[in-house]
């Protein structure tokens, strides 16, 4: 009798959880489907896609940042050789290398009675024919008596000496230093019926030597533009 009543309590406990769980599961279901947290929970879930592709997009943008810096650099590099390669052809910066040495000084010829004195001593266009026959043989950089030449540079006749970049007179003997193929350069001046052969003629020294390494300073001459301006693209 005792263990009848036992296990009917037993079977009453487990109906009243049962009952419980079921209220509780009932209310658990109801508040989950109620507007406000269903919002929430929808809520959630759409940060938690946004942040997902955010870290999408943030990958994407530290890809495409790694490759702008790259052309960046690539670019920055091309600019600063193009940089110097303009400074090197406006004279502005100092440069070395190989090329010739040419020596220019008046004849020591014996002067026979009623010739003329002129024939026999440079003249700026002696000294501008050189200079030309080293530009059309590929002289990257030319120094007269040390003096940087370009473009603008003239050579003009001042009683015994040469002036040019406006302000530098220079007395001879002329020095012309030039960077370029030492062989092409030699070859250019001593061309059969040339500059030099011409030059001798009266006599005129001339002495070309081939150096491996030259230095020519840099273009200390006026730089003033008065009528050339830049083209604006």
């Amino acid at each position: 009798m005792k263990i009848k009543q036992y296990q009917w309590g037993l079977v009453l406990v487990g109906i009243v959880m049962g009952l419980m769980l079921t209220v509780q599961y009932r209310s658990y279901k109801e508040i989950n489907e109620t507007p406000p947290i269903a919002r929430v929970q929808a809520l959630a879930n759409e940060i938690k896609q946004k942040k997902e592709e955010r870290s999408e997009l943030q990958k994407k943008v530290n890809e495409l940042r790694e490759k702008l810096d790259k052309k960046a650099t690539v670019q920055s590099d091309n600019t600063r050789t193009d940089l110097e390669t303009f400074r090197i052809l406006a004279g502005i910066k100092a440069v070395k290398g190989p090329g010739v040495e040419v020596t220019l000084n008046d004849s020591e010829v014996s002067l026979a009675p009623g010739q003329d004195p002129n024939l026999y001593v440079l003249h700026d266009e002696d000294v501008l024919k050189v200079l030309n026959e080293l530009k059309a043989a590929g002289a990257e950089a030319i120094a007269l008596n040390g003096v940087r030449l370009i473009s603008t540079s003239e050579i003009r006749c001042i009683g015994p000496t040469i002036l040019t970049n406006k302000n530098k007179r220079l007395p001879a003997p002329f020095s012309i230093t030039a960077i370029g193929n030492p062989k092409t350069l030699e070859n250019s001046l001593f061309m059969k019926g040339g500059v030099v052969d011409q030059l001798k003629i009266w006599g005129i020294q001339v002495d070309v030597r081939k150096k491996d390494n030259l230095q020519i300073s840099e273009y200390t001459g006026p730089t003033t533009f008065e009528f050339a301006k830049s083209v604006q693209e």
